[in-house]
């Protein structure tokens, strides 16, 4: 990777740096999927069935529904090992716990006398699931999406991936409690999941990372006045950024990187070092450790538009990782908790030499859903609340209203709205009859 010196680079060269792969923000993208969005709100099915045969070869009419029976979920789920079916067991085991810990606790008190607010939550009633597929099929996206999704209550649980499942995907999805699963991926699920088609239902709110395909149709459709569908985030092409010092491990930190350019041609790894030597090490591995990846080619696209910055300090090393907000931040340190305390930005944090961030893509129990592109500065990984809505509650009695209603009327007033005003004037009226 590309060496840089920080502090020698000016303000203008820091941002450009910084700047996310140049194969995201095509600008034929926003217009290709429209069209798709577009064929499949007034086509449906028939949409999807020609998707499904241009982008992933696969003739659904032929072979059968876009939902998969009963006896398809039986027969894939028959085809996963034993050693798989136990790793996805131990890995839903932990999700479920750390999940299953972020309950709502309502909240139920009065502000004064007489003022009564509570805050509520209740699950999305229908929630689509988006499951990768392609060249990497994302086994452990299903648990990180249907394990909360069940945990919060959500009624009707969709999920679609791109054709054909692989049967691990199938596998999970039926041992999380999915029963609907639809075989369709890209920009067409996404739109089936927010206008619904003849099959598929429409759903209430879309989760699930993808390409920039999917993230773009995400993005669109929240904003689509034809439908009414919220999305969990723009979980868009992986990326980590790594700090480290002179006492880290120049191997981890390459298998570290590397698992995340494997990703795909689009996505980006950082490594911000206090260490000349580090960063020349780091390179060295990478050389090494790329040239035995089945998915070399893959990696060493994404490599192309990854860096190292050579820092001053560790403080230095905080503010660039914040600058850059990445989804995963990996802490390579003597004293990790340290630098952890200057954290402003990041999906989600690996601390230590023996925290690879492939345990949280798979099995330590946090959710592998994390906003990308820098939106980690302002949102949040995904968690249990996401599959809720929040709401309050306010009741007053007759003393309550006496209490509070001079400020309110005052308040109103000032803000030329008479109506709110008097809508507390008749009631205190009638309580002095």
């Amino acid at each position: 990777m590309e060496i840089l010196t920080w502090s020698t680079l000016s303000t203008t060269e820091q941002k450009t740096a910084l700047k996310r792969s140049p194969l995201i923000g095509d600008s034929g993208l926003e217009q290709s999927v429209r069209a798709i969005l577009d064929a499949v709100a007034t086509r449906g099915d028939a949409a999807i069935q020609e998707f499904n045969q241009k982008f992933d070869g696969f003739n659904s009419a032929m072979i059968g529904e876009l939902r998969m029976g009963e006896a398809e979920i039986a027969a894939a789920s028959a085809r996963v090992s034993p050693e798989l079916k136990a790793a996805i067991s131990k890995a839903m085991a932990n999700i479920d716990v750390f999940h299953s810990a972020q309950q709502f606790r309502p909240i139920d008190m009065e502000t004064e006398a007489g003022v009564r607010c509570e805050l509520r939550s209740e699950p999305i009633e229908k929630v689509g699931l988006y499951i990768p597929g392609g060249s990497a099929p994302l086994i452990s996206t299903v648990m990180m999406l249907a394990l909360p999704a069940k945990i919060a209550g959500c009624e009707q649980r969709v999920l679609v991936s791109p054709p054909p499942i692989n049967d691990a995907i199938i596998y999970a999805a039926n041992a999380c409690g999915i029963t609907e699963i639809y075989q369709v991926g890209g920009a067409q699920a996404i739109a089936a999941l927010a206008f619904g088609t003849e099959t598929i239902p429409a759903v209430d709110k879309i989760f699930g990372p993808g390409n920039r395909y999917v993230t773009e149709a995400k993005r669109l459709v929240s904003q689509d006045g034809r439908c009414t569908v919220c999305i969990d985030m723009p979980a868009g092409p992986s990326e980590v950024l790594v700090i480290a010092d002179s006492d880290a491990n120049c191997e981890f930190i390459a298998a570290d990187l590397l698992s995340q350019a494997e990703h795909g041609p689009d996505s980006q790894v950082i490594l911000v070092t206090d260490s000349q030597a580090i960063a020349d090490g780091v390179n060295d591995a990478l050389t090494r450790q790329l040239a035995v990846l089945p998915r070399q080619d893959i990696a060493a696209t994404a490599l192309l538009s990854s860096r190292t910055f050579v820092v001053d300090d560790m403080l230095q090393a905080a503010q660039v990782s914040n600058q850059y907000g990445p989804e995963h931040l990996i802490i390579q340190t003597r004293f990790p908790r340290e630098v952890l305390k200057n954290i402003r930005a990041a999906g989600s944090v690996f601390l230590g030499a023996y925290t690879p961030e492939s345990v949280g893509d798979y099995a330590s129990g946090t959710n592998h859903v994390l906003p990308t592109y820098g939106y980690s500065r302002a949102m949040s990984s995904l968690s249990l609340a996401d599959f809720s809505r929040r709401f309050t509650v306010q009741e007053l009695s007759a003393k309550g209203l006496i209490g509070l209603g001079q400020a309110v009327m005052t308040l109103a007033s000032n803000e030329l709205l008479d109506a709110h005003k008097n809508a507390v004037a008749v009631r205190l009226a009638s309580l002095e009859k």
